[in-house]
């Protein structure tokens, strides 16, 4: 038996009233009168009178629940409701007889919701913080940087030929990194928003990967880094903007290289058909990332400890927009790496 449901509870008190009564009768009539269940209608009045104050209490129980309590609970389930509504498109509420039930239920979802936007708060504003100081740690050198050149400058260093044109060729390259910075903010800001519109051209991911090697060949010597391209030896036709995928590679390979290992560091670039889509991974023998750090790597401005440990360079911006971007093209993209082993960046393109 549902004991939430009016009827029920008025049964279940009408019942204990009225069988209180019932004890009380037959306790009451055995003191006063002797012998007063030898008689009929001794019997008679007891039933009469239990079934009476049976009826007459279950009445009592059931309007008060129905017209007081039960419209009171109404009103908080529909107020319930109504707040929750306000927040998302919900169907009508169902006030049918089991309203205790129904009430209960939504209390505790309406908690579990709460509880839900609490966490992600929390998250929101811890990710709030770490992205400040991270802007802070970026700018700060740059902008330190252009101060001293600056100073040294004003205090006669300008008059000097031996300094002057190095402090001002230094003062330029800080304001270059400030300037790209901004750059790359306002980028990922464009891609985020969707303000930033794709160049949809058909082109061969091989060829284009094989170009950004070229460019980054040199820089690879200077690493003792092998970059081994498997080509399938043939054409890899995808659907993307071109410029945007030459972006994500060159961001991908360097990092490969930068983070490399300096003995036998070696590159590899893979391409995998997929059916609908074709997967490309570059995978590295370098000094891989933490578990701890991986959910974060693609995040702006983050950089991992270890990363920090191997070079000064670099903004944290780079892996950021290159999420953005392949996400721009209704794709994936995915990270897995172990300590000493090295990393596997994978992204898919559409196959055209």
């Amino acid at each position: 038996m549902k004991f939430h449901e009016p009827k029920n509870l008025a049964l279940l008190n009408a019942g204990i009233l009225s069988g209180t009564f019932a004890i009380l009768f037959i306790f009451s009539a055995g003191i006063i009168f002797d012998h007063a269940f030898s008689h009929f209608y001794t019997f008679l009045s007891l039933f009469v009178s239990t079934v009476l104050s049976f009826l007459i209490t279950y009445a009592i129980f059931l309007y008060t629940l129905e017209k007081f309590i039960y419209s009171k609970i109404r009103l908080i389930y529909k107020s319930i409701h109504s707040v929750k509504a306000g927040k998302k498109e919900q169907p009508n509420p169902q006030t049918g007889k089991n309203i205790i039930g129904h009430v209960q239920a939504e209390v505790e979802n309406w908690e579990s919701e709460q509880q839900r936007e609490i966490d992600q708060l929390k998250r929101l504003e811890q990710y709030r913080r770490d992205f400040i100081g991270n802007v802070s740690h970026e700018l700060k050198t740059p902008l330190f940087n252009i101060q001293g050149y600056v100073s040294t400058l004003l205090d006669g260093g300008l008059e000097d030929p031996a300094i002057n044109r190095e402090y001002l060729r230094r003062t330029e390259k800080s304001i270059e990194r400030l300037v790209k910075i901004l750059e790359d903010l306002d980028e990922i800001s464009q891609l985020e928003s969707g303000q930033m519109k794709l160049k949809i051209t058909r082109f061969d991911v091989v060829g284009l990967t094989r170009e950004v090697v070229e460019l980054l060949d040199m820089k690879a010597d200077r690493h003792e880094i092998k970059i081994v391209l498997n080509d399938p030896g043939k054409l890899v036709m995808v659907e993307a903007d071109k410029d945007k995928i030459r972006q994500v590679l060159t961001n991908i390979i360097d990092n490969s290289i930068r983070y490399g290992n300096r003995e036998n560091g070696k590159t590899k670039i893979t391409f995998f058909d997929m059916d609908e889509n074709i997967l490309a991974e570059i995978t590295d023998n370098g000094i891989g990332i933490d578990t701890v750090d991986l959910a974060r790597v693609f995040e702006r401005f983050y950089r991992t400890g270890r990363g920090r440990a191997v070079t000064k360079k670099g903004k944290g911006l780079g892996l950021a927009i290159v999420k953005h971007i392949v996400e721009a093209h209704q794709q994936t993209i995915n990270v897995r790496s172990s300590i000493g082993v090295g990393t596997t960046f994978g992204f898919t393109l559409k196959k055209a």
